[in-house]
């Protein structure tokens, strides 16, 4: 593989560690926060745990603006000083408004990178290593998250006020990636649709390692000159927005971003005390990570709906056990086993696929459009859950909830096998044309 398209993918991907870990060091502030503040089950969830949450959802609905705008460059810079901005914030927060403004501000930073990160990546990586370059965005949102349980259990009863240590020391990673992702060049196919600057198009494809950039080049013209509007909600693009809505949907209806939010409160409630439960929480991101690895591995070798079925299967057999071992008060292990099994399930399906998927189903013109409503929709069904979940926990059962998220899992791996065509090995050009092309339907 070429030394500087994996420099710079690896580069950019480095947004995704601020991402994951953002999602997860709330955590561990999670139930201090909410004895400090003395906040109810339903203002906690709506201010306190989603308000990062409903920041993604702006950030993912507005991203395609700056992305193709200003570029994904620029835009890459100003998710890392969102960042930077938020953590700052939310440490140094006095009361419960400022600080879910803060981690509204994060949010935003979220949304925004779950678009232009992909995009920028599979703009510069030839169709055969894409998959898993993309996926190294994966791969940072799991080793941030793994990094943040670390670190909220490590600094738990180190500091006096340790959640505002918790959320303060990711200025530290903010920083770097702000000085890292300077030095990254503009994607090239912006270069060429945005501001018709062949030379410099052709010279980032060039030191990208693309075998033929010329050709790449002739086939970006082509594939534009077909397309017969911009205007993502037009029957032309049905088939990718379909796809994309209901690959964000179910994402969420796995019952992840609940696990990774409340995995302390959840082995909790499985018996287990504070102490092991932020520990076993920290084995998850472990598990994510190293699953995560496999994922990318088997992604451009077996293709993205191989892996989204397999997933599929395990999310079923993964969340069955869970209800099983709430149902029939089994020990806190055989929760965290299955907890474990739930998230390997995730990592090598879902969580691999996702951002990968997304951004090779739509066409160059639309690409950042169709993104963000893929994203958004991630990020509403995340901050939905997020917002319900305080309250869902003190109205219904462990069981009731975790069977419902086997139920969402089974629905998934139908409409994969039914409705998802696979991508992997094929340009972006050529998906953007078989996908919106006037025979193109969702089984092709």
């Amino acid at each position: 593989m070429n030394h500087k398209l994996l420099l710079w993918s690896v580069t950019v991907a480095c947004a995704g560690f601020l991402f994951g870990f953002d999602t997860a060091v709330i955590s561990g502030a999670d139930q201090p926060i909410q004895q400090l503040w003395q906040t109810s089950a339903l203002h906690h969830g709506l201010f306190i745990m989603s308000s990062a949450l409903w920041g993604t959802v702006l950030g993912a609905l507005l991203a395609n603006f700056p992305c193709d705008r200003f570029g994904r460059k620029p835009t890459l810079i100003g998710i890392g000083i969102l960042y930077l901005l938020s953590a700052l914030g939310s440490a140094l927060a006095t009361d419960p408004v400022f600080f879910s403004l803060m981690r509204f501000i994060g949010g935003i930073g979220v949304g925004i990178s779950s678009i232009a990160v992909p995009a920028y990546i599979a703009e510069i990586a030839p169709a055969q290593q894409r998959g898993r370059l993309v996926a190294l965005y994966q791969f940072q949102i799991v080793f941030g998250i793994l990094i943040a349980f670390l670190s909220n259990y490590l600094l738990a009863e180190i500091f006096f006020l340790d959640w505002r240590w918790m959320l303060g020391i990711e200025v530290i990673p903010a920083a770097l990636y702000l000085l890292l992702v300077s030095v990254v060049p503009e994607s090239p196919r912006w270069l060429l649709l945005h501001k018709n600057d062949h030379q410099a198009a052709l010279g980032v494809l060039s030191h990208s390692g693309e075998a033929n950039p010329g050709q790449v080049i002739t086939d970006i013209r082509n594939e534009q000159a077909k397309r017969s509007s911009e205007a993502l909600f037009n029957r032309v693009y049905t088939v990718p927005v379909v796809l994309a809505f209901l690959l964000a949907m179910f994402n969420q209806l796995s019952g992840i971003n609940f696990v990774i939010y409340f995995a302390p409160r959840i082995f909790n409630l499985a018996g287990m005390d504070s102490s092991s439960a932020l520990l076993s929480s920290a084995g998850i991101g472990v598990v994510n990570l190293l699953f995560t690895l496999l994922g990318m591995l088997l992604i451009d070798k077996i293709g993205r709906k191989t892996l989204l079925l397999a997933g599929s299967v395990g999310y079923v057999i993964s969340l069955t056990a869970i209800t099983l071992a709430f149902a029939l008060n089994l020990s806190g292990l055989f929760v965290v086993v299955f907890i474990f099994m739930f998230i390997a399930a995730h990592a090598v399906g879902q969580g691999a696929v996702i951002w990968v998927y997304i951004s090779e189903i739509f066409p160059n013109s639309v690409r950042t459009k169709g993104q963000s409503l893929g994203s958004s929709t991630h990020w509403v069904f995340a901050a939905l859950i997020t917002l319900l979940m305080p309250l869902v926990l003190s109205t219904f059962s462990p069981v009731t909830i975790f069977a419902f998220f086997a139920i969402m899992m089974g629905l998934q791996g139908v409409c994969v096998l039914k409705l998802f065509p696979e991508t992997r090995g094929k340009s972006l050009e050529a998906l953007g044309l078989s996908l919106t092309g006037k025979s193109a339907g969702l089984g092709e």
